[in-house]
């Protein structure tokens, strides 16, 4: 017996996977649907997709919304299909009507999943190009240091742990290694 698992992803907490569940539902009643809170910039941090992967077996179908809330660059698109393939379950593109049961499903998820990565870049050309122009007119001054530079020195200093100062400090450990480099190489 075959089943139908949804996967339903939104980028922050703030947002609702709603609009997703109620299409999904909509053409696949019975569908066992998994909502996930996680940005999709990659594979990696996507806890409920990992589980869907592990789960789903031979004739079963995953379906998704529209392919951006599934990957945003072609080699995740391509490893999940994989693992799709390799387990005998295809994959569904709902607003796309894109099912890779069959052939054309397949190619035209490919080209679809090349425009989708070349939209990622252009995204991010936009904001980099953006913030270029911002720093250069004296507008962008970047993050402020969430952090006291002193105090890290300091407890270093007195032979405290990364890990120790990053707890009391409410920082990374990241960052105070980050810092001890930089006081080293300043």
């Amino acid at each position: 017996m075959s089943t139908t698992f949804a996967y339903c992803r939104v980028s922050t907490t703030d947002q609702s996977p709603s609009i997703q569940v109620d299409a999904i539902k909509q053409a696949y009643p019975n569908a066992v649907v998994r909502e996930e809170k996680a940005s999709a910039t990659s594979r990696n941090g996507r806890p409920v997709l990992e589980l869907l992967l592990e789960m789903i077996s031979h004739g079963d179908k995953l379906v998704v919304w529209k392919l951006d809330r599934l990957a945003r660059n072609m080699l995740d698109l391509c490893s999940i299909v994989k693992v799709l393939e390799e387990k005998g379950a295809a994959l569904e593109i709902l607003d796309q009507r894109i099912d890779t049961g069959t052939a054309s499903g397949k190619a035209f998820l490919g080209m679809l999943g090349v425009f989708a990565e070349f939209e990622t870049n252009l995204r991010k050309e936009r904001q980099l190009a953006g913030i270029a122009k911002a720093k250069a007119a004296g507008k962008y001054e970047g993050r402020k240091p969430s952090y006291n530079r002193q105090e890290v020195s300091r407890l270093l200093a007195e032979g405290m742990s990364h890990s120790g100062i990053a707890k009391a400090l409410g920082c990374s450990t990241k960052t105070v290694q980050r810092i001890k480099k930089d006081l080293c190489n300043g």
